[in-house]
């Protein structure tokens, strides 16, 4: 599982990186005030409309039903891939068509934003642009899970690298052609068409990469329509939990973005877009890390349950849950300490000030509180999805959404505008921390146990090989903004390669030194590959 995860990891930190030049170009190019935070809600919603329809069935439906044909159909499921990828298709241009029409209600829904306002109109705009990408990125993930289930998990980890890159260039177009910059009065249906045009060609692009991967593996795409054998009704029996508790959590989702516009409006800078790039940094070490493990483990779960091996389903999940924890704990710390140092080199440019970089930073450092908690909560969901049990995480989910609902509107009304967003932050940390012991009490009775007291203490250990990590962190933001007078980019750098770069070296040398055999391992290969 290791080997597997690396190879989805090296793929996800490329496509991470590149992301993070896509976001410093944004950031650089239309800001994060009124334009920012117009095209980051159209950019928002395909997403949100994946997650309900698509992406959330994938991993708790889509994937066990896929290996189950593998196994038991005559073919070895080759009928049935090609039916699934062809309903894909044509439920997803059907889609795609009518949220093109349905752009204006969509934006409604998802924003406080007063119909007729200039940051109404151009996210209006740059939505039908953006969502005919539904289609494609649709097509695509279904390609990404027949190749999973094939152990293939190189080309969906790279085809996001292709993306970033096209829409870096969308956006370095904007900023050398467009005289607009982020003055969301000035801007032409021209540059608006380039902006989500550019982002949709992104996906376009992302979906040829996964489609050519398919066919290299000997897939042969025939369109089916015999609708007869696509097992629909048991799809659909396992699928509406599924579809329900993405609703569920596309309603918290539908709040939190009403509730950052709303405090945009009243503090410009500190709506919508720091919320979504703190977020996207937030996701980081999950999408590099834990997606990984999680795509490498669940198939290998599904088949132990398919089975009847309830202790590998065991040890799988506990393996899982150490090796992503060995270095999600480091980071989570250095996320607290270090956020403003993180966000000023990326975002605090162009259109963007140091000042709006800090705030993103704040956010960030909020979010690092849940990483941990987020993290073994999508851990705990796949647990339930390898028995095909999909309503079980649709209460677990509806009452983390709840609680997230109910704390992000108090915080709402107890913090200042300026606040606001690291609020809606923090209202999410507590959530899925209170969501994981719950969902892990639910699984643990489900397998049996799960080991509960020995992961209790490799993470205690880990815990406390992190804490010099955090020492030396805190030592060097200490020293930068108090003798040295302030967070700039190079000063920020200066902070980043002291807590960052040593911290977690020293985090290596201590956990080594403390016999964690998750770092080991992960030493151990790098070692093996290095003297290579």
């Amino acid at each position: 599982m290791l080997r597997a995860s690396a190879i989805m990891a090296a793929g996800t930190m490329v496509s991470r990186v590149t992301g993070f030049a896509r976001t410093m170009v944004l950031a650089y190019a239309i800001g994060t005030k009124a334009l920012g935070d117009s095209y980051n809600a159209a950019y928002a919603i395909p997403y949100s409309i994946l997650d309900l329809l698509l992406l959330g069935v994938l991993s708790s439906v889509v994937v066990p039903m896929i290996v189950r044909a593998q196994q038991h159909d005559h073919d070895g499921g080759r009928a049935y891939e090609q039916r699934l990828l062809t309903i894909s298709a044509v439920a997803l241009i059907v889609v795609a068509v009518l949220a093109v029409f349905a752009a204006p209600l969509l934006i409604d829904l998802y924003t406080d934003w007063t119909p007729g306002s200039n940051k109404y109109e151009v996210a209006v705009m740059l939505a039908r642009f953006i969502l005919p990408q539904l289609a494609f990125f649709g097509v695509g993930a279904v390609a990404g899970a027949i190749l999973n289930t094939r152990d293939r998990y190189g080309a969906p980890m790279w085809a996001p690298v292709v993306n970033n890159l096209v829409v870096i260039a969308v956006f370095v177009a904007y900023a050398v052609f467009s005289g607009a910059g982020d003055d969301i009065g000035a801007v032409s249906t021209g540059d608006l068409a380039l902006l989500g045009l550019g982002t949709t060609a992104g996906i376009v692009a992302q979906a040829a990469i996964l489609i050519v991967a398919l066919r290299r593996v000997g897939f042969s795409f025939v369109p089916r329509f015999d609708l007869r054998n696509a097992r629909l009704g048991e799809m659909g029996r396992a699928g509406v939990w599924t579809i329900g508790y993405v609703i569920v959590t596309q309603l918290g989702f539908m709040l939190t973005t009403n509730l950052a516009s709303a405090a945009g409006d009243a503090v410009e800078g500190h709506g919508i877009s720091p919320y979504t790039l703190a977020f996207q940094l937030f996701q980081l070490p999950y999408g590099v890390i834990g997606v990984s493990v999680i795509t490498a483990m669940l198939p290998r779960m599904s088949r132990a349950v398919g089975e009847g091996r309830l202790n590998d389903v065991r040890t799988e999940f506990g393996s899982s849950v150490r090796l992503i924890c060995s270095l999600m704990v480091p980071v989570s710390l250095l996320l607290m300490v270090l956020g403003p140092a993180i966000t000023v080199p990326i975002y605090g440019h162009g259109a963007n000030s140091v000042a709006d970089a800090v705030y993103i930073g704040n956010v960030l450092q909020v979010y690092g509180l849940a990483l941990v908690p987020f993290a073994v909560f999508q851990l705990l969901l796949r647990v339930f999805y390898s028995f095909g049990d999909t309503r079980t995480p649709v209460f677990v989910g509806a009452g983390t959404t709840a609680v997230n609902a109910v704390l992000m509107v108090l915080f709402n009304a107890m913090l200042p505008p300026r606040y606001a967003v690291m609020g809606l932050a923090l209202a999410y940390a507590v959530a899925y921390a209170l969501g994981a012991m719950l969902a892990w009490w639910l699984a643990s009775r489900r397998v049996e146990g799960l080991g509960g007291w020995t992961i209790g203490m490799a993470l205690t250990r880990m815990y406390l090989a992190a804490l010099p990590t955090a020492v030396l962190a805190l030592a060097a933001v200490w020293v930068v903004t108090e003798v040295v007078n302030g967070l700039g980019f190079v000063n920020s750098l200066i902070v980043l390669a002291t807590g960052g770069g040593l911290g977690l070296l020293l985090y290596l040398g201590v956990a080594h030194r403390m016999r964690i055999p998750e770092v080991n391992s992960i030493v151990g290969m790098v070692a093996g590959r290095v003297g290579r």
